[in-house]
């Protein structure tokens, strides 16, 4: 008999987890259904949907027609008003390389990127991406590859509203008379916008209006759009990381860099780069410089207009490895590029706004923001009734290490590596953002994703629910 049963063990391994009974049981059974056959282990092993590591990964991209993107790179002299972008959209949207003479940055993996060039960065990622297929049906999601910010770009300043929405008009067209859009009316595509979300987001077509009206279209309503800076009152844009300077191509030189970090010594409490902004009655910043110009612990990178050193990636990141915390204020919106440099840097965000950080970067930043972060209220900055210093000298040694730690750690997902390489190791910003954008499509789909009010969607986004919040008074009226 205990032979016999080897044998059905030998065949159908998960018996062996079977009591007897249940084994003898299965043998009457099988007597009785001699009709019936039973998958082998080795069917079970070679069956394609167990062996396909792609399955429910699968990505579709969009051959657009040229003018939607390469064109762009073509005629990159005229892709910016005030900058030469065509030195930026080099080395696969990466810019010009930085070298490691002054020890600021390691000999490799460093670059003088644009916080515009993501779109680029994005595609050039995804054509190294390893479930990409050319058969849309059995596609999670599917990517289109506009480079919706740099075609804007050529646009803000000195053109009528039809230029700035020709484009995307034209893109969106032409993504309506595509056999792939039917299936769910464009709930399955998504695409990356590499500027703020208010640049797309133009209430009125008056001429005065800045930006275009690209995200308030009905289609683009349906899409999942990965923007540098979400709306806390819309669903269909989804904040993910502004591209730093650091664009690693092996596993090394992202733990050589972590390590680095941990290893600095940090002689200033707390720093700033920036400038104030007079024209705006409710920025703090010039409280924040006020307040450091006055402590002995804090250092200033002062970003006037010009050839500032704000604009030196070596002195940025400099100020960055030398500070234990880095102050985060709102700039012209919500969220700045220095928020990911300065983490970069292994430096301690302090941030004024929930806005700012921790209802945009949902899916890269950790739920809680204790845990990487300080916050101080704005209101109690604006009105006199805190000392910045004070608030972070209360922090033991021991707290702020966890937190640095904590910082470092997170630098992989913070990161876009280098799109020219493929990298067998943690997942970076844009392996993060394609898996947010799967989950977003599967819940779809499936009809699971929940009913709100889109001007609670920041709650949704952060929460997974409505209600009273403590934040409610920062969102109460839209920016």
């Amino acid at each position: 008999m205990e032979k016999c049963f080897g044998k059905i063990r030998t065949r159908y391994p998960f018996c062996s987890f079977l009591p007897i009974s249940c084994v003898i049981w299965f043998i009457i059974f099988y007597s009785q259904h001699s009709e019936l056959t039973f998958p082998t282990q080795s069917s079970m092993l070679n069956h394609p949907s167990l062996n396909d590591q792609c399955v429910g990964r699968y990505i579709y991209v969009h051959d657009l027609p040229h003018r939607f993107n390469s064109d762009m790179l073509r005629d990159c002299h005229i892709l910016s008003a005030w900058t030469d972008m065509c030195r930026f959209i080099s080395n696969a949207g990466l810019g010009p390389r930085l070298n490691g003479a002054d020890g600021v940055f390691s000999n490799t993996g460093w670059y003088a990127t644009n916080q515009f060039s993501l779109e680029v960065i994005f595609h050039n990622r995804m054509k190294q991406y390893e479930c990409l297929t050319t058969d849309s049906s059995r596609a999670s999601a599917i990517f289109v590859p506009y480079y919706v910010g740099l075609d804007l770009a050529r646009y803000l300043w000195g053109y009528n509203i039809s230029m700035r929405d020709s484009t995307s008009l034209d893109l969106v067209r032409w993504l309506k008379s595509r056999p792939e859009w039917a299936p769910m009316g464009g709930k399955d595509h998504f695409l990356v916008a590499g500027r703020i979300t208010w640049d797309f987001r133009r209430l009125t077509d008056e001429e005065t209006n800045w930006g275009s009206k690209f995200l308030l279209l009905p289609e683009t309503k349906n899409m999942t759009v990965l923007v540098i800076e979400s709306s806390p009152w819309h669903s269909n844009d989804f904040g993910i990381p502004y591209p730093t300077y650091f664009h690693p191509s092996n596993y090394y030189e992202v733990v050589s860099w972590q390590n680095k970090m941990r290893g600095m010594n940090r002689p200033w409490l707390f720093s700033f780069a920036g400038a104030p902004r007079p024209n705006q009655m409710a920025s703090i910043r010039g409280r924040i410089i006020d307040q450091c110009l006055t402590s002995a612990h804090c250092k200033l990178l002062e970003c006037d207009f010009g050839a500032s050193k704000c604009h030196s990636p070596s002195s940025v990141m400099n100020l960055f490895q030398n500070s234990v915390f880095c102050l985060q204020p709102q700039g012209d919106s919500y969220t700045r590029r220095s928020i990911f440099d300065a983490m970069v840097a292994g430096c301690v965000p302090v941030f004024f706004h929930p806005g700012s950080a921790y209802v945009q970067y949902t899916w890269h930043l950790p739920k809680d923001y204790t845990k990487y972060s300080v916050f101080i209220s704005e209101d109690e900055v604006r009105e006199g009734k805190v000392r910045i210093e004070e608030v972070l000298q209360r922090y033991s040694d021991e707290e702020v290490r966890a937190m640095r730690e904590e910082v470092i750690s997170m630098i992989p997902r913070l990161i876009y590596k280098d799109p020219r390489y493929k990298i067998e190791s943690e997942k970076d910003a844009f392996d993060v953002a394609v898996e947010g954008v799967i989950e977003r499509v599967s819940k779809v789909r499936e009809g699971v994703s929940p009913a709100f009010t889109e001007e609670d969607s920041w709650k949704y986004a952060l929460l997974g629910r409505g209600g009273k919040h403590e934040w409610d008074d920062f969102f109460s009226q839209p920016r």
